[in-house]
């Protein structure tokens, strides 16, 4: 059996901590690993489990490729979208990498940012799965709900039962029809879990959504293998149709089956949501980082940098980063995505990425900008190295806080230490590297008439970015 992580989401319901170059499957919500890494950690013991097919957004490559490496997960696929194109498309390609490897596996397909609480119950939903996708039928985990959420898709089984057939795949509801299903338990929330074998879907959507099945099979074809990476082909996959699963496949196959799920699971989709998920004091507060609150209820309250004191409200949700600060009713917490469409209409950096931006080679810190000059503190990893590149409208000085820094500016290479420091002109090549067994910190102000990221050239990079 192959696990298929989808982590191609945006998670933007949950700005500012969740943002488009860092979403919320990689950010450590519950304890000390991310969501994606507890996704697979709580795969842990399932027997007979291959390495993991991992589909995401091409931008999140490198952060996808980390996490498993901190988990020493090996030998996994990771398939690179160069365009969303929602489930069916992102399970297309998943199925037909699997077929590739020679085998006829079944796909246990897994979104990266849900939680879920009672792993033995989850276990025993995969156990019971396994023998439905063998036998070619395609299963959906079906949760057991525990209110009429209007907010999830349902499904409604043929009968009560360990297995049964799907009935039916309904929409979000209203209150009063959701209030209904409940009451007859006949309906499950839609849990966008899923499970059979990879030739089982390719039949499946080459009856129902041969369109998709063409483009993805010309993608996948036509892509390239790349260190760890599968990257499809642009051209092909932009032209495939976009849909879920759900549409291209499941709601008009004679094969799915339902396995209900009762296991404390949550999409994590909402601020409300995920104070729900975590611990919460003898006030019904989920407080986290450098918090204190004074007369406060029902709220959940989280600081990343600094101090965040909050006095005499209650049902709020309160969250600190480093370049944004959102405050909100618990019940109006579900429209930040307003704000973040306002941030991405005046091109505003803070829906894209966080002040402290992840590279392949370590990270960087915007401490400070102002016109024509701007400060980061750059941490570079031990044997790592940035591109050989150039810029057009910078200069930039660097200033070594810790450990050795090896430098390439024009036909010059030097090393510098603690303490030293170098100038690197304006359109002049240069590069640099950390040639030590520690972490390189260094201090960089950057002074020119634009000072943008995309004011890159590069040259040679080891991590083939354009």
């Amino acid at each position: 059996m192959i696990p298929v992580i989808m982590s191609g989401g945006s998670g933007t319901r949950l700005w500012p901590l969740s943002r488009k170059n860092k979403p919320k499957q990689f950010l450590t919500l519950f304890g000390d690993n991310t969501m994606f890494q507890e996704t697979l950690k709580r795969l842990e013991g399932v027997p007979d489990l291959q390495a993991p097919i991992v589909v995401c957004n091409k931008d999140h490559r490198f952060m996808v490729a980390e996490q498993l490496h901190e988990l020493n997960v090996e030998n996994s696929d990771i398939i690179l979208e160069p365009i969303g194109r929602n489930t069916a498309p992102a399970l297309a390609i998943a199925s037909l990498q699997a077929l590739a490897l020679g085998e006829d596996p079944v796909l246990l397909v897994l979104a990266a940012d849900h939680e879920i609480k009672d792993l033995p119950a989850f276990r025993m939903a995969i156990e019971t799965a396994k023998s439905q996708a063998e036998a070619g039928f395609l299963v959906t985990f079906g949760i057991v709900p525990t209110e009429p959420n209007t907010g999830y898709g349902y499904i409604q089984a043929d009968e009560k039962a360990q297995t049964s057939k799907v009935k039916a795949f309904v929409e979000k509801p209203n209150l009063v029809t959701a209030t209904q299903y409940v009451d007859s338990g006949d309906y499950y929330w839609n849990s966008g879990m899923f499970m059979f074998k990879a030739s089982s879907l390719i039949a499946e959507l080459d009856k129902y959504s041969p369109s998709i099945l063409v483009s993805c099979r010309d993608a996948l074809s036509k892509g390239t293998q790349d260190l760890d990476f599968v990257r499809l082909d642009e051209k092909s996959f932009a032209a495939c149709p976009s849909g879920s699963i759900d549409c291209a496949v499941m709601e008009r196959t004679d094969k799915a089956v339902v396995v209900p799920l009762n296991a404390g699971w949550s999409d994590v989709g909402s601020w409300s949501s995920l104070w729900e998920c975590v611990g919460q004091d003898s006030n019904n507060n989920a407080l986290h980082g450098d918090v204190m609150v004074d007369a406060v209820t029902d709220s959940y309250v989280h600081s990343e940098h600094r101090l965040v004191s909050v006095i005499g409200l209650d049902h709020v949700v309160v969250v600190e980063t480093a370049d944004a600060v959102m405050v909100a009713s618990k019940d109006s917490a579900q429209n930040v995505k307003s704000i973040v469409n306002r941030l991405i209409e005046e091109k505003r950096t803070e829906a894209e990425n966080h002040r402290l931006c992840y590279r392949p080679w370590g990270h960087y810190d915007s401490v400070d900008a102002g016109e024509r000059f701007q400060v980061k503190r750059i941490t570079v990893n031990p044997g790592a190295s940035l591109s050989l590149q150039m810029h057009h409208h910078r200069a930039e000085h660097w200033i070594v806080v810790a450990g050795t820094a090896e430098v390439t500016c024009g036909d010059k290479v030097m090393l510098l230490s603690e303490n030293e420091s170098t100038y690197i002109p304006l359109g002049t090549k240069h590069r640099l590297s950390n040639p030590g067994k520690t972490l390189l910190k260094m201090i960089e102000v950057q002074s020119g008439e634009y000072l943008g990221e995309d004011d890159i050239i590069r040259f040679e990079d080891e991590y083939r970015r354009s």
